[in-house]
């Protein structure tokens, strides 16, 4: 309920006037009312006028004015309205109310400011029967409307009196800045129907809730909605004054903000809820669209349940609103669709990747199976293969190939296993694990998800990665995939896993046994200058603004450059080194704003400088004691120089050049087998009796380890003690026996091409390799000799000269 006194908005929104009562001989003057049938209408913007009640305006629209100033010089009679939308500066017919209420004009008084001040007082209840004129000013027929004055009831409606009475007298006493003598007022109307006016006029409550009081004809009806409109003022009075009272004690900072939040909350309450509130009811209603599991659907609703009791300010308040947030997230059931166009996938793959035949094959195969089956329990696929040749970008093409959407996750260094299962949610900072992470970011429950690096997961003291990816990468069990930070079990099945890895033997065992390896060799020569021609030139061209340049690097110049300036079994290398040359060209522009269009094998030495390899380093047959043997590394296949030294002493075996223990054992059984077996191979026993073997391999920081190297040590060991030399451009590779076999090895492919690399030209393999050969393309292996060998006899004999 309003304040007797309190400033009230008036029609124009320009000035505030207070609501006046008058007494019984102000209202009527025992003068009979004479209304016209047509009447000036004057709309008020933010309040209804009622019968007897005197109510002071101020009149801005020119409208309006003119309206007032022709009643005032008539019958001082004029027709209020309110308006049902306060907001509109100029209404129209539309926007006025039907019903409203025929008032005299007491005063009319002209303010210094320009503005006209009108006291009007409420006289009786009319109908707009139709509007005569809208120029200038809304003039309108009327219909009187006759008061159920004599209520049915009289005994009742004396209840409903004196109800009303008391609750407006309660809501004074609660009210501190209404004043006292309000209530004095309400004593001494004893007019109910004036009563009932008086105080829906003062009323606390919105335009339409007016308005509708003034339609009821029904005194009764008025007197009932009134009443149960005072008993909700009443209510709010009462809250406020008990959150005043329970913070009138001492008001420390904390009492004080309690005290403001709870009168915020109160007046939210009023407004349809605060933000918070509009937050869990968005909430609610993106859930109804969610397509989840019991479990989830139950756990959401406890979360909302719980949220909704809780104040925003209290820490645990953002843990349930996260971890609710994250669920609404998640794409529970949301796939998109796969195209399974084979035709087109191998397309795709021949266009991104050069060669890789077989693996290309493999993956077409992986992808015809998903197609028949429709699932994903099948094998997970592994890469492996050194630095540089595409692996991750293989795993891009599969996911374009059937429109799947894709996400890497790097795993190197990853150490702690809430990386891949989440934290518990109260810890502080706590994450779900990255699956679930990149799973919430793409929005799709079947995306291609690449795990870079599965070899370089870390273990320590934080936990076991690799153990946790057991749960992941197994077919059988990630349809239940449990994140410790969602707290529910996530169905993995249909996401697409491809993992890479540089070397297979630093994974897991068990995680090793989940996974179908796909061995990714390095490209010889001929596929690093196909794959510079159709990807890396045009690259680093745009890459260097010189997109639009005609100028070209032939086939000489590129092979050049792989020969002379790289030794990788990737193409990172040869890409940094092509940027090199971009950038010289881009240079050369800038300054001469000309190019050369051919750029030749002396152009790139210029601008590379002079080559870092040369192959004269493999004519090692002018020394004894020499040999050249085959290696394989994580980054591909490498060179690998023994050197056998002889010297005064008593048949000691001294090994340098950091070699693990597979080495030594290799050095020392090449050395007892021959010494078992001198008088076979030409050597004189006693010299194994008054010598010092040496053996050393160069470079010495590097760890070295592996069966790869035992036939080159025997060869080495066996040159020093004959005196022969080892034949020049010759390699080897391959295991030993005491018994004088010769074991095969792995690795043959990227061994191969690194001889090749290095302008080799023949290879002493052992005779269970030959099909590894077989296995490369004939156009990268032109121009080799390979010996096929079983036993360290065959070997000695091909090898000295």
């Amino acid at each position: 309920m309003k304040e007797p006194g309190l400033l009230f908005q008036a029609e124009d929104e320009m000035d505030f006037l207070p609501i006046i009562p008058l007494n019984e001989n102000e209202r009527d003057n025992g003068e009979e009312l004479v209304v016209p049938e047509e009447l000036p209408l004057l709309p008020l913007r933010n309040t209804v006028l009622f019968p007897g009640v005197v109510l002071p305006i101020t009149v801005g629209r020119d409208k309006s004015i003119k309206a007032v100033n022709d009643a005032y010089k008539a019958d001082k009679l004029v027709g209020v309205v309110a308006q049902k939308d306060s907001n509109i500066e100029d209404p129209t017919v539309s926007d006025l109310e039907d019903i409203g209420t025929v008032a005299r004009i007491v005063k009319l008084i002209k303010m210094p400011d320009g503005g006209t001040t009108v006291i009007i007082q409420g006289r009786r209840r009319f109908k707009v029967a139709g509007i005569v004129s809208e120029d200038p000013y809304f003039k309108a027929k009327v219909e009187l409307l006759t008061d159920d004055e004599v209520p049915k009831n009289q005994e009742d409606f004396e209840a409903y009196v004196s109800n009303i009475k008391e609750l407006a007298t309660q809501i004074i006493q609660l009210s501190p800045n209404i004043p006292s003598e309000a209530s004095i007022i309400l004593k001494n109307i004893e007019n109910p129907s004036f009563l009932i006016h008086f105080i829906s006029s003062n009323l606390n409550t919105d335009l339409k809730e007016k308005q509708q009081l003034l339609q009821l004809n029904n005194i009764e009806a008025r007197a009932d909605l009134l009443m149960q409109l005072l008993q909700r003022e009443l209510q709010f009075a009462e809250l406020k004054n008990k959150v005043t009272t329970k913070t009138k004690t001492e008001l420390d900072k904390q009492q004080r903000e309690y005290f403001l939040n709870q009168q915020m909350k109160s007046i939210r309450e009023e407004l349809g809820g605060d933000s918070n509130d509009r937050e869990i009811r968005d909430m609610q209603k993106k859930a109804e669209a969610k397509k989840w599991p019991e479990a989830a659907k139950e756990m959401f609703r406890k979360g909302i349940e719980k949220l909704e009791r809780m104040h925003p300010s209290t820490p645990d308040y953002s843990v349930v609103y996260n971890h609710l947030d994250l669920m609404l997230d998640l794409p529970w059931g949301d796939y998109t669709e796969d195209h399974y166009d084979l035709r087109k996938a191998q397309k795709l793959l021949d266009k991104d990747h050069f060669g890789m035949k077989k693996v290309k094959e493999r993956i077409l195969e992986y992808l015809a199976v998903l197609k028949l089956k429709g699932d994903m329990k099948s094998p997970i696929l592994c890469f492996v293969g050194p630095p540089g040749i595409g692996k991750t970008s293989l795993g891009r093409s599969i996911a374009s190939a059937i429109q799947r959407k894709y996400v890497r996750i790097s795993l190197g260094g990853v150490h702690d296993e809430s990386e891949i299962r989440g934290h518990r949610k109260t810890y502080i900072g706590a994450m779900p694990g990255r699956i679930v992470q990149s799973i919430r970011k793409i929005k799709s429950s079947n995306p291609v998800i690449i795990l870079d690096e599965i070899d370089k997961v870390g273990n320590d003291f934080r936990g076991d990665p690799s153990s946790a990816l057991l749960e992941v990468l197994d077919p059988e069990q990630n349809h239940t995939f449990y994140d410790n930070y969602l707290e529910l079990e996530y169905d993995l099945s249909k996401v697409l896993f491809i993992a890479t890895a540089n070397n297979i033997n630093n994974i897991q065992p068990a995680l090793r046994d989940r996974l179908e390896i796909i061995d990714l060799s390095g490209y010889a020569v001929e596929e690093k200058v196909e794959i510079a021609k159709r990807h890396l030139v045009p690259k680093q061209k745009d890459a260097h603004g010189l997109k639009d340049f005609n100028f070209k690097l032939g086939d000489k110049v590129l092979e050049k450059i792989v020969q002379d300036y790289t030794r990788e079994s990737g193409v990172r290398e040869l890409d940094r080194l092509l940027a090199s040359i971009m950038r010289y060209e881009a240079r050369e522009y800038a300054m001469k704003e000309k190019i050369k269009t051919v750029l030749t094998t002396k152009d790139v030495e210029k601008i590379l400088g002079k080559p870092r390899y040369s192959n004269d380093i493999y004519k090692v047959a002018n020394m004894p004691g020499v040999a050249v043997g085959l290696a394989w590394t994580y980054v591909g296949g490498d060179i690998l120089f023994i050197e056998t030294s002889l010297g005064e002493g008593k048949g000691e075996l001294k090994l340098t050049g950091n070699l693990g223990n597979v080495m030594k054992e290799s050095a020392a059984t090449a050395l007892t087998f021959l010494q078992s077996n001198a008088k076979k191979l030409d050597l004189d026993p006693v010299m194994f009796e008054k010598r010092t073997i040496h053996i050393h391999v160069p470079e010495g920081a590097v760890p070295k380890d592996g069966p790869s190297a035992g036939i080159t040590m025997m060869t080495a060991i066996a040159s020093a003690f004959s005196g022969r030399k080892v034949k020049s451009y010759l390699a080897m590779t391959g295991e030993i026996t005491l018994r004088g076999q010769v074991l095969p090895v792995g690795g043959i492919k990227e061994k191969v091409l690194a001889a090749k690399r290095a302008g080799l030209k023949e290879i002493i393999l052992c005779w269970q390799n030959e099909k590894d050969v077989q296995e490369i393309d004939s156009e990268f292996i032109r121009g080799m000799k390979f010996h096929f060998v079983k036993t360290m006899q065959q070997v000695l004999e091909l090898a000295l000269v």
